[in-house]
């Protein structure tokens, strides 16, 4: 419950940080290689202030973050963004029960402090978030998912939307729609549109298609009811990308596997890519599983 509370405040801190650097017009963008594989000064800023900050107040825990390469978190910028912040709506709750037997050292904790990074480049605020995912024996039990443009007041002031949740805890920060439960609707990539994910897709016959960049927005489609299956057939999604979703959908009863109906693990020393896809639903799981071409993941 530490865990979870330091990282619903600290990705509000993150958030505002991402506001800042987007209100300032220099994002510093950088191509690191690769198909979509840019990189900003808000990723590194946002990375620095989450790991350094989690750090502090879990020593013990092992944090792994998707900008790890190119941060000094020995460095003053680092340490001057340390937040000892902790969320008191979240440490009002008890732990439940199955996990109270987690210590600090368990814990396995995955950052991607700007999901959505070709999206914040070009301007499509939307589909940003900030992504802290809690896991213990392999397992995603905790997840926090901040969208820094939720929504703007009156005056044109940015307000967002930290979504937060635990095995066994539910899901908070946000109201569930319940869907028809005849309907489906899937979202997917915006950008890594290709045969493997348009095949798979296909398969199930969606009523309609939601198509929008960044993890962590279309497991918030899939959590809040806008979609019934996040669906991505392809090695291209990371461990960091999913881990934090995945709890939230599993607190709502829900399901993420991979498009074979295998588990992502998120053990310490596991491989970072998802290699066989991404399926997330909170209903209806097995139907989609049952849809997919067995062999889409080797198709070219």
């Amino acid at each position: 419950m530490r865990a979870l509370a330091a990282s619903v405040a600290i990705s509000e801190r993150a958030g505002a940080v991402l506001r800042e650097v987007m209100a300032s017009g220099d994002l510093g963008i950088i191509d690191k290689g690769g198909q979509n594989n840019l990189q900003t000064i808000a990723d590194k800023k946002a990375q620095l202030l989450i790991v350094s900050s989690l750090m502090k107040q879990l020593p013990s825990a092992k944090i792994i973050g998707e900008e790890d390469d190119d941060c000094d978190y020995s460095s003053d910028d680092a340490q001057s963004m340390v937040t000892g912040e902790t969320s008191p709506e979240v440490l009002a709750l008890a732990c439940p029960e199955d996990l109270t037997s987690i210590k600090e050292e368990d814990l396995v904790i995955w950052v991607d402090p700007l999901d959505g990074t070709k999206e914040f480049t070009q301007g499509r605020k939307q589909d940003v978030t900030v992504l802290i995912g809690i896991a213990a024996y392999g397992n995603a039990v905790g997840g926090v998912i901040y969208q820094p443009w939720y929504s703007q007041k009156e005056g044109g002031e940015n307000t967002g939307r930290v979504m937060w949740g635990a095995v066994g805890l539910g899901a908070h920060g946000f109201t569930r729609t319940e869907p028809p439960a005849d309907r489906k609707v899937i979202t997917t990539t915006r950008s890594h549109m290709q045969k493997s994910v348009q095949d798979a897709i296909d398969s199930c016959k969606p009523d309609s298609l939601i198509q929008i960049g960044g993890s962590g927005s279309k497991c918030v489609l899939v959590a809040d009811g806008t979609a019934d299956a996040y669906l991505f057939a392809s090695p291209g999604t990371k461990k960091w990308d999913t881990c934090a979703g995945d709890a939230i959908i599993k607190a709502l009863g829900g399901t993420m596997t991979d498009v074979h109906g295998g588990p992502i693990k998120y053990h310490a020393d596991v491989e970072f890519p998802n290699k066989k896809g991404v399926l997330a639903t909170i209903r209806n799981h097995e139907f989609y599983l049952s849809k997919i071409p067995s062999d889409i993941m080797e198709r070219k």
